[in-house]
Parts: C-alpha cells; sequence; structure tokens
C-alpha cells in the first residue's frame, strides 16, 4: 500500500507542463550565450611555471596601502570569488577600497607529477609575495586563503611572518580530524600512496566525484530537476551553467603534493600536532602571532565550523578574531546575504590594523 494516492490526470497534466518547460528551455539555451570565468578586470603580473598572479584593478584613487593576497585551493578554480558581478567576493574587496592580487595556480599536467608543498608554498607563493611586497615598498602583505589555499596560507605565515600583516583564512581546515567531517573520514580510509603511484597526478574529475558524493541527491539530481524551472529565464539560467561550468572545472593535482597533504593533514591531522615539514623546517602555528580574523560558514558540509574554529587554540596572536557566516561552503562567496556581510567584514578589519 502507497501511504498517498497519485491522481493519474494530475499527474498527467504535471508531467505535460514538465515537457513544456524542456522544449521551451532549448530556445533559452541557445540565447544564454559565452559563460564567463570571473567578471573584474585583472592584468596578469608575474607569472612562473603554471602560476599566474593577478592583480585587480582597483576601484578607488588611493586604494588601502596594504595589499590583500587571495589564496585560493588547488582542487577548484579561484573564479569562485569573482563569479558574477553580483555575487563576488572581489568585487566587494574592491568597493571597500582595497587593492587586490590573486594566486591562479593554473592546470598542473604530467610535468608537474613531482611538485610538492614545499614547491607551492616556499617558491610559488613566496614568489608572489615577494613580488607584491617590492611592486609596493612594504615589508608585509594582507594574506586571504580560502579553503585549501587557508591552510597552505597557515603554512606560509608560520614560516614566513616576517612577510604577513595580518592573516584571514576563511573556510579553512585546521583540525582535520573533528567528528562531523565526512571528508576526513574517507580519506583516512584511502590507500594513498597506492593512489599516487597509481595515477601520479590525482584528476581533478575523481576529486570532483567525491566533493558531489557527499550531497549526492542535492548536487547530483534534485539541482538538476530544480533547474527546469529557470528555463524561461535567460538570466537566471545562464548564472545557473556559471555555477556549473565552476564545478566540473577541476584541476588535476600534483601527485607529490596530494600525497603529502593527504596523507599529513587529513590522516595524521598534523597541522595542529606540529608534525607537519615543508621542505626541511616544521610548520609551528605558534609563530602566527600577526592579527588573524578566522572566517567561517556555520553550515559548512565540506569544513565543519570546529575544524576551522580550532585555530584560536594553537596560534601565538594575541589579536585573534573570528566572524561565522551563517551559510555553507559555497554560500560564503555567492549568496545575497554575503555580498553585504563578508567584504564589509574583512575590509573594515584589515582597514583597523592598516
Amino acid at each position: 500500500m502507497f501511504p498517498f494516492a497519485i491522481n493519474p490526470e494530475k499527474a498527467v497534466e504535471e508531467l505535460s507542463r514538465f515537457n513544456k518547460k524542456l522544449a521551451a528551455g532549448l530556445k533559452t539555451f541557445t540565447e544564454v550565450g559565452q559563460i564567463e570565468s570571473g567578471i573584474s578586470a585583472k592584468e596578469a603580473v608575474y607569472r612562473e611555471d603554471k602560476v599566474t598572479l593577478y592583480h585587480y584593478t582597483p576601484k578607488v584613487e588611493n586604494p588601502h596601502r596594504v595589499p590583500v593576497l587571495v589564496v585560493y585551493a588547488l582542487v577548484n578554480r579561484p573564479y569562485m570569488a569573482d563569479l558574477q558581478e553580483d555575487r563576488s567576493m572581489i568585487k566587494g574587496l574592491l568597493d571597500e577600497g582595497m587593492d587586490v592580487y590573486l594566486v591562479d595556480w593554473g592546470y598542473p599536467d604530467a610535468s608537474d607529477r613531482y611538485l610538492t608543498m614545499d614547491d607551492y608554498i616556499n617558491v610559488y607563493l613566496k614568489h608572489c609575495v615577494d613580488y607584491i611586497r617590492e611592486k609596493h615598498d612594504i615589508y608585509r602583505v594582507n594574506l586571504l586563503g580560502i579553503c585549501q589555499g587557508g591552510t597552505f596560507s597557515l603554512c606560509f605565515t608560520a614560516l614566513h611572518p616576517d612577510r604577513v600583516r595580518n592573516l584571514v583564512p576563511m573556510v579553512t581546515p585546521v583540525d582535520f580530524h573533528t567528528p562531523d567531517n565526512l571528508l576526513s573520514q574517507w580519506v583516512r580510509n584511502v590507500d594513498v600512496d597506492l593512489l599516487v603511484d597509481t595515477l601520479g597526478n590525482i584528476p581533478g574529475d575523481l576529486l570532483n566525484i567525491t566533493f558531489l558524493s557527499m550531497n549526492p541527491y542535492r548536487l547530483t539530481g534534485q539541482k538538476y530537476l530544480d533547474m527546469v524551472d529557470l528555463l524561461d529565464d535567460k538570466v537566471k539560467l545562464k548564472n545557473f551553467l556559471r555555477m556549473e561550468k565552476w564545478i566540473f572545472d577541476s584541476p588535476d593535482q600534483a601527485g607529490e603534493t596530494f600525497r603529502q597533504f593527504a596523507k599529513d593533514f587529513f590522516q595524521k591531522n598534523g597541522l595542529i600536532k606540529g608534525s607537519v615539514k615543508i621542505g626541511d623546517r616544521r610548520v609551528d602555528l605558534a609563530n602566527i602571532t600577526m592579527p588573524v580574523l578566522n572566517v567561517f560558514a556555520t553550515k559548512d558540509h565540506l569544513v565543519p565550523p570546529n575544524a576551522s574554529k580550532a585555530l584560536k587554540q594553537y596560534v601565538g596572536s594575541s589579536d585573534y578574531n573570528e566572524f561565522a557566516f551563517n551559510g555553507g561552503h559555497i554560500g560564503i562567496y555567492v549568496s545575497g546575504r554575503s555580498q553585504a556581510e563578508v567584504p564589509p567584514t574583512i575590509a573594515n578589519w584589515l582597514k583597523e590594523r592598516g
């Protein structure tokens, strides 16, 4: 026995409406046009191998003297932070008078198989920071690290505290073994050495499937049914496709960097234990004595809030602050509320310490 009765006439009527929306949507798809990647004007100012440092065009005549360097994760493309005109953390920072740079890690290929975290942090990121320091004639920059890029920023700052004035980790994992960290529980049961030794670089599609599997019904089914209701609106459909483009624009991961990050951080929880070594130096979070603004999302399913909030226990800063955004891992960049809350909070906090 079914717990509810199906009305055949209503079912046929609903199916008919659904098919009409699909048919009408074919025309809308032809009118959408090119899906852009990032909307704020920027210039490539430094390149090294596949890494590019971008400088965004300031929105004010005299931007804040200490630039902000945005460090994104390796696993997705950084234009999530600059997705569209009304959903852009980068634009929000520029509107607040900040001078903004961003590291684009590019798309690793087989030649990058043996790149390590030492290469990414002590070479590429350090060279980008030094370029900004020299260009602006300053000793230290502001770092804003996002997700895995936040973890990289913590490591960089702990190793090079003389180069960082203020640190803003955003939805950044610190304690990788909190009970609610589903991704960590999965990774802890993976034979990482076998995976890397077999595949070399880790395919971006493999990681993307893993992330989607954390919320499979919503991310692989329901959202496409919901998309049907957008097919009569070209603007809304383009916004949906822009997000889809970002989700599936997943670079491969350099094998040795993936090996160390998965084993030392996810499996051994070495960041808070002080056992992570980058090159020949140990990462000690107590070396982070400059002001810290820890930004996290209260409904984050990828980086649970407790995984980020643990940072307070380990840094050496006497000026530690937190900003809890009421939203999810992606919503903190692209929701309407985030545009009004996140960039102004970060910019004002940095200006107060400028």
